[in-house]
């Protein structure tokens, strides 16, 4: 009788009875052939492919007997790892998961006759910790991968690292607890006496010295100058400033006056000097940050000085965002600019202050230089960086 046509109610019949597991009984291993009765077996086992399949096994019948057996425990075992890993587990409900796979090898087919003759040799060739209690046995796969073994034994390591450090941490603890001990016992117990005033008439006094603030520079004028036009646009801005201490003050034409302080020279070793170092011609580099940050580090050539050279107006050359305005600025918030060999220099002060010369030579490390002067080819050495100034002719 041949197969019937696909679609029709004999042919699903067919197919939802041979969906799912059949009994172990009526399969063949070496035909791999699953029969749905005893009749259908039996029909098997008289039909000629079978008959052929049984000589080929009849002729080395150890071979597949070992081929079946190595498949059955590698998909076993495979099952275990993935699904278990290392856990304890009821072998039994390994195998149910197992055959669950209709193209699983049968254990009829194996060199196993029961699922606990299994367990056991699994026990015996160490791939497997088995153990019998009263629900039946169990196993725990022993995971050899290399990998694993390698993961394990730097956690071991590291255990043991951590172990040594712990006990050398308490053996220095325990040191220190000893020569702790050791040095109470030597000393003597402190006594605590109270805070006593030995004479009540006597005033307390408190010896508090208060930095003053700095002083800013009372006036700031800012021109800003178009390059080829005689126009210039002012802008004024005016610091009011309280000091104990001024004694004279001045006024600025273009701009209202406030208090100062009576300027005296920094870099003057004269103390009765009242002059200070800016020239017409010097280029200098602004220092303060009251102007804002554009202003600040730029420089500029002095147009011209008033008040006995303290208070200047200097055009800036650069940086570019500057370039052209003009500020008024006293000669703190200003300072030298030291050029390269050869470039003319001013001197500022001392005694050959106002003669010009060049850069001569430059000491880094003392933060000095050596100056040739014009008139008479003499050299002064070790002038500091405050006392020369690089001049524009």
């Amino acid at each position: 009788m041949g197969k019937h046509e696909v679609g029709t109610p004999k042919y699903i019949a067919n197919k939802i009875k041979a969906k799912g597991l059949q009994k172990l009984r009526w399969y063949c291993q070496m035909c791999q052939k699953q029969c749905r009765d005893e009749n259908g077996f039996k029909c098997h086992t008289m039909s000629e492919s079978h008959h052929r399949q049984l000589l080929l096994f009849a002729d080395n019948a150890s071979r597949y007997m070992d081929q079946f057996s190595k498949e059955f425990s590698h998909g076993y075992l495979n099952l275990l790892k993935r699904q278990f890993g290392t856990r304890r587990v009821p072998a039994n409900r390994v195998y149910q998961e197992y055959i669950s796979d209709r193209g699983h090898i049968h254990m009829n087919a194996t060199i196993w006759l029961t699922l606990t003759a299994f367990v056991k040799w699994l026990g015996r060739t160490g791939q497997c910790v088995v153990d019998e209690t009263e629900k039946g046995w169990y196993v725990t796969y022993i995971d050899r991968d290399p990998e694993t073994l390698a993961a394990q034994e730097r956690k071991a390591k590291k255990q043991k690292m951590d172990k040594d450090d712990e006990e050398r941490m308490m053996e220095f603890v325990e040191k220190q607890v000893e020569k702790g001990q050791q040095e109470s016992n030597g000393q003597s117990e402190t006594v605590k006496e109270p805070l006593t005033r030995v004479d009540n008439d006597t005033p307390l006094v408190l010896n508090m010295k208060i930095n003053k603030k700095p002083k800013l520079l009372p006036i700031i004028k800012i021109e800003k100058a178009d390059k080829g036009s005689t126009s210039t646009e002012s802008v004024s801005m005016i610091s009011n400033i309280k000091s104990e201490e001024s004694s004279k003050g001045y006024m600025d034409k273009e701009t209202r006056s406030i208090k100062s302080e009576k300027h005296t020279s920094k870099y003057s070793k004269d103390e009765d000097s009242r002059e200070g170092w800016l020239r017409e011609g010097l280029m200098v580099k602004v220092i303060t940050k009251t102007l804002g940050d554009k202003y600040y580090k730029s420089k500029g050539i002095v147009q011209s000085v008033e008040k006995s050279n303290f208070v200047g107006k200097v055009k800036l050359k650069s940086p570019e965002e500057v370039e052209n305005h003009v500020i008024k600025l006293d000669q703190e918030y200003l300072e030298t600019v030291i050029p390269a060999f050869g470039k003319p220099v001013m001197i500022l002060w001392g005694k050959y202050k106002g003669m010009m010369g060049v850069v001569y030579k430059l000491h880094i490390e003392s933060y000095s230089i050596d100056v040739k002067l014009e008139r008479d080819d003499i050299i002064v050495k070790n002038l500091p960086y405050e006392q020369i100034c690089k001049y524009m002719i």
